[in-house]
């Protein structure tokens, strides 16, 4: 890919983050025969912010509607770039910083990706044997990537950290605060909170409230509270993609996060005596009857749609 065409801003987010995912499924797999790993990679995060950039509320739908492509181990990693570059965004971190995170979220499970899918479906508990292999699986990841030439140590450091806690309750090494970087903890929520909301072969996805509770409200395993509130203020209990049932009974989608009016952008589909709305009837959460009341499961809402139905060209596939 050309310095011109990685810079330039995609057209749409949803094509873009698949593209990026086909990308990186192809770079992981092959990884050890690559020459160029760290700037292919380092271009393919560039490509995951660019599309984050163009519309985080598209980004963050993606995930929520499952419309990221591949196989489940590789489309994490998308998914928890996507969430990482919002959070970081809303820390003001810097565009460096940002791009090293994002880099590190795409690469910290490649020491285990041939195990990952087999894992994911499997329908009973993982063996010891195969526990050990998760837990080692942040140092395998980080040789790997030295073996092909990352020397970046915030890079490397996020990968081997990614599973440590505050307390010393993590793994591989059970370090504590103040060792684990902030960094490492924002990829870690991140990665926590988009695994908890996709769906796997074992169990259903969690609504995304119930995700971000789990994640903040971990008595076990403290969050950084800073982290808890930049979480708490981009994702919210309804982020957009997720969906749901408001006061008046109709069931629609999230299109937009929280606005300065504390109002968000609903896109109805279905009326509260189950007929299909063509075109969507757009609501805000602070009309009359337009609170919501639940978020619904897909099953739940019986609804299909397109995202270029709801977002436009910037969600066509």
């Amino acid at each position: 890919m050309s310095d011109t065409n990685s810079l330039a801003a995609p057209s749409s987010v949803l094509h873009q983050l698949n593209e990026s995912n086909r990308r990186l499924e192809r770079l992981l797999h092959n990884l050890r025969n690559e020459h160029n790993a760290e700037a292919d990679i380092r271009d393919i995060a560039r490509e995951v912010i660019d599309a984050v950039d163009l519309n985080p509320d598209i980004a963050l739908a993606c995930i929520f509607l499952s419309q990221i492509n591949g196989s489940y181990a590789v489309r994490h990693c998308i998914e928890t770039a996507v969430v990482t570059v919002v959070i970081a965004h809303s820390m003001q971190m810097s565009a460096a910083s940002t791009l090293t995170v994002t880099a590190a979220a795409l690469t910290m499970n490649v020491g285990m990706l041939r195990h990952h899918e087999g894992f994911q479906n499997k329908n009973t508990p993982l063996t010891s044997e195969e526990m050990a292999i998760v837990r080692r699986h942040p140092e395998e990841s980080v040789d790997m990537l030295r073996c092909v030439g990352v020397e970046d140590d915030d890079w490397i450091s996020c990968v081997l950290m990614h599973h440590e806690n505050d307390e010393g309750s993590g793994y591989p090494a059970g370090i504590a605060s103040p060792e684990v970087t902030l960094n490492a903890k924002l990829l870690s929520l991140a990665d926590r909170y988009c695994a908890q909301v996709s769906a796997r072969n074992y169990r259903r996805s969690l609504p995304p409230h119930q995700a971000l509770r789990n994640l903040v409200e971990d008595k076990m395993a403290p969050v950084d509270a800073s982290l808890a509130r930049h979480f708490q203020q981009e994702l919210g209990d309804y982020p957009p993609g997720c969906l749901v049932r408001l006061a008046s009974g109709e069931i629609g989608v999230v299109s937009q996060r929280l606005d300065s009016g504390a109002a968000r952008g609903i896109h109805c589909l279905r009326d509260p005596a189950g007929g299909v709305l063509s075109p969507a009837a757009v609501r805000r959460t602070g009309a009359d009857g337009c609170s919501i009341t639940e978020s619904l499961s897909e099953d739940q809402a019986s609804i299909r749609f397109s995202m270029k139905q709801i977002w436009g060209a910037q969600a066509a596939l």
